[in-house]
């Protein structure tokens, strides 16, 4: 059943993705609101509408949650492999997404003193950028 589900969610994705759900999607919105006046605007015809987005929203939240999820799934093994596959690399951030957001944190911290001690001597444009604009803060809560 999962399998079949995957496609169902992946096709289903793709097709209400697409430039003809939307116009399909429009003319539907287009037609509801040209009946109105035969409808007489009536809480029926706006529950028809109501009633119908109401559906396809739930619906269409868990297909895009199963894709994202795969995806997302997809993107992080690459990555792992990427990792794994460098000389050098610290394997160890293969496990991130098993850490706590208070580890996370600490991960990005030792990032930032990493990028604060190396960008100096590779001549990053965007370091120089960002300790600019650290200076102006500085200096404007002076």
């Amino acid at each position: 059943m999962n399998e079949q589900f995957r496609r169902f969610s992946e096709a289903a994705a793709q097709a209400v993705g697409s430039s003809w759900a939307f116009l399909a999607a429009c003319l539907t919105v287009a037609i509801w609101c040209a009946t109105g006046p035969y409808f007489a605007y009536s809480d029926t015809w706006q529950l028809v509408i109501n009633t119908g987005t109401t559906i396809v929203t739930f619906l269409m939240v868990f297909l895009i949650q199963n894709t994202q999820n795969r995806d997302a799934r997809i993107v992080s093994l690459k990555l792992d492999e990427l990792l794994r596959g460098v000389e050098g690399a610290r394997t160890e951030l293969v496990e991130l997404d098993h850490m706590s957001d208070d580890e996370l944190a600490a991960v990005q911290r030792e990032f930032e003193r990493l990028r604060e001690r190396v960008s100096p001597l590779l001549d990053d444009d965007l370091f120089h950028v960002e300790r600019a604009l650290l200076k102006r803060k500085r200096a404007a809560k002076s």
